[in-house]
């Protein structure tokens, strides 16, 4: 009997071991969210986008609803906090709020002020004890729920950032990017990040410049797809599963000099200031002049339609955060609102029109061990995408999000 014991305790011995090994050089696949600005889901029927076509095959895809408004800053927030602009405090690209007079948001403010109202999901994991790392994305260079001063030099104190973080820098190339990815990836698991944002901008850029139909932003997108390609083939090098979810913050519509509204044809300059114009224009009325901007602006405008705050449509979500200028005014899909007649052309391409327009619609394609081959999936909302990733590094839901995992439980393995 103890040399039965003793055989025993061999074999044990013997398959123990490289189990326990094998455990240990198996951690959970990272999660890597990744933005293509820019990149209108129709853009992946162009024939020219092979990387993501082939991730799509073998996991999940959709035309995915931005929100309103459908611009940069806005959707790169709603998708890292699961709330639309107008709870998660980033209601433009450029805005102002009652309780800072005379300061304004832009794509370069750093204060965590501006982007207090709503949590980002690498600080919802950081707290969680996940780590993680950002090769861009809007505000995660921000130092959440910090205090900031830009005297004598802009500085934070305090607040929560992913352990690693870059500044946005255009002058980065897509190479530099997946490869500072890949880098974080060879890392020892004790200090490798868990979840990873990665942002692409050429797409947009092209997008802007010449407009969504010309070769050139064919072009752009065929090179971002490469670059998708690279993180794949890179990620497999080394050995590291991952489960990709790649969106879009908005898609991209066709602009045009024969498509203009001129806001001093419709109310006196001096009734207003713009704090934003484009595919919409949020304005103050100038002091002692509110009703008089309300009776310009009310009623009918040929291609525009103006709602003072109160009094947009439910549907857009949009207009009970006090940063949302007293007027709104949105242009229908290729119109552009300028101040005046505008002297240089107007061509290219822009985006912040209703989030329900075709040509709005985002890209958003998600593969890996995670995820079953579930094929296309129904249009939904991109505040969703924000519980997808919850259910991927096993965080719990966030019962003050607006948005949910319904879209994507089918297809979680």
């Amino acid at each position: 009997m103890s040399r039965l014991f003793a055989l025993f305790a061999v074999v044990l011995a013997t398959f123990s071991v490289p189990l326990a090994v094998r455990a240990q050089e198996a951690p959970p696949p990272v999660t890597i969210l990744v933005s293509i600005d820019g990149f209108r889901a129709d853009y992946l029927d162009r024939g020219v986008t092979p990387n993501l076509s082939a991730l799509a095959a073998r996991g999940i895809s959709a035309a995915m609803r931005p929100s309103f408004p459908s611009k940069t800053f806005p959707n790169h927030w709603a998708i890292a906090t699961g709330k639309v602009p107008d709870h998660n405090g980033i209601v433009a690209n450029r805005f102002e709020d009652p309780r800072r007079p005379g300061e304004v948001f832009t794509m370069a403010s750093a204060d965590p002020f501006w982007w207090a109202e709503a949590e980002p999901i690498w600080v919802a994991a950081e707290r969680a004890g996940i780590r993680t790392a950002a090769m861009f994305w809007p505000g995660s260079s921000v130092a959440w729920g910090g205090t900031y001063s830009d005297k004598p030099f802009p500085q934070s104190e305090g607040g929560t950032r992913p352990q690693d973080w870059q500044h946005f820098d255009g002058e980065v190339s897509a190479v530099q990017r997946v490869e500072t990815v890949l880098d974080w990836m060879r890392r020892p698991e004790a200090i490798r990040p868990r979840l990873v944002t990665l942002y692409f901008d050429t797409v947009d850029t092209a997008g802007h410049r010449y407009g969504p139909d010309d070769a050139r932003t064919t072009q752009a997108i065929a090179e971002v797809d490469r670059s998708i390609g690279a993180l794949v083939s890179g990620l497999q090098a080394l050995g590291r599963e991952a489960n990709l979810v790649i969106v879009a913050d908005h898609g991209m519509a066709a602009i045009s000099d024969a498509r203009v509204v001129a806001l001093d044809t419709v109310a006196d300059p001096s009734l207003y200031r713009a704090v934003e114009t484009g595919p919409f224009a949020s304005l103050y009325p100038t002091e002692g002049n509110a009703d008089k901007l309300a009776q310009a602006l009310q009623g009918h405008h040929d291609h525009m339609q103006c709602w003072p705050r109160e009094k947009i449509p439910a549907r857009l979500n949009y207009g009970t955060n006090p940063r949302v200028a007293p007027w709104f005014c949105l242009a229908e899909v290729g119109w552009t609102i300028t101040a005046a007649r505008p002297e240089k052309p107007v061509t290219g391409g822009t985006h912040g029109y209703d989030n329900a327009a075709p040509e709005m619609a985002a890209l958003f394609v998600a593969a890996g061990p995670s995820i079953a081959p579930a094929g296309r999936l129904s249009a939904f909302d991109n505040v969703d995408v924000t519980a997808l990733l919850r259910d991927l590094l096993r965080m719990p839901a966030d019962p003050t999000a607006d948005g949910n995992d319904a879209p994507f439980r089918r297809a979680l393995r």
